[in-house]
């Protein structure tokens, strides 16, 4: 299987490597085979990569599952295996999304149009999302009767609470770009035309900080609201006798 009969477009300059959902005709619909090749791109991935840029081409960022799979034949086939062999296969699903919130990297989403379902998902499992002012988020699996599974529930509690959070799965409603920024779903947002620009812009931002101080800060910010004050602080302390060290023990 190639990147491209999986829907994908796979990018990789120097620090920055670029996936680009290319199912445009088919509003960049996924597909088990295009989690499975998101797993393959993360597995493969230089570790001199530092920022992973998640984008699509066309009107729409992802319109979510392929509705075409959704049927009995389809992901419906889980319905008929075993606990533990339907659990292995969400678990691989999943893969192809958990990886973007590696400590050793920075992913950003640049969504445009709508990010439907596993598209929601899939920019939920960036670190960083910029939104073009068009972009439309919504939850639709618990209308369709399943749940979200690609492991968009916990980052979507982190980012809006669970009070918004429940309301936005339940009603399955469009969240616009705007009300995106206000609940902290979106890290910017920016005119369409200006969506690869101010994406970029940002990019360099993150890479013009040392790579072993953004690593050590991220550890530090994407647990932090699980953990007691003084685990925190004892975290920091370490943190900061490495970089120090590290900036300092060799000059």
């Amino acid at each position: 299987m190639t990147y491209a009969e999986a829907g994908l477009d796979l990018l990789v300059d120097g620090p920055v490597a670029t996936i680009a959902l290319d199912r445009p005709d088919q509003l960049n619909a996924q597909t088990p085979l295009m989690w499975t090749a998101l797993r393959d791109i993360g597995a493969g991935l230089d570790p001199t990569v530092r920022v992973v840029v998640v984008r699509a081409n066309g009107q729409a960022f992802s319109a979510g599952l392929d509705r075409a799979l959704f049927r009995r034949d389809g992901i419906g086939a889980l319905a008929g295996a075993t606990d533990e062999q339907a659990d292995t296969q969400i678990c691989e699903y999943q893969a192809g999304f958990t990886w973007l919130r590696r400590p050793q990297l920075v992913s950003v989403a640049a969504v445009q149009g709508h990010a439907i379902g596993a598209g929601f998902q899939l920019a939920l499992a960036c670190d960083l999302r910029v939104l073009a002012a068009d972009a439309q988020l919504c939850m639709a699996e618990t209308s369709l009767g399943i749940v979200p599974d690609l492991a968009g529930s916990k980052p979507l509690v982190d980012a809006v609470g669970y009070s918004r959070a429940l309301e936005i799965c339940l009603t399955g409603r469009r969240v616009g770009a705007e009300e995106a920024a206000r609940l902290g779903l979106a890290t910017l947002v920016v005119p369409p035309a200006e969506l690869a620009s101010a994406t970029a812009d940002l990019v360099a931002a993150v890479l013009a900080a040392p790579a072993g101080a953004v690593r050590e800060t991220k550890a530090l910010l994407s647990g932090a609201a699980g953990r007691e004050p003084a685990e925190q602080e004892a975290l920091e302390r370490s943190a900061q006798i490495r970089r120090l060290r590290a900036l300092f023990e060799s000059s």
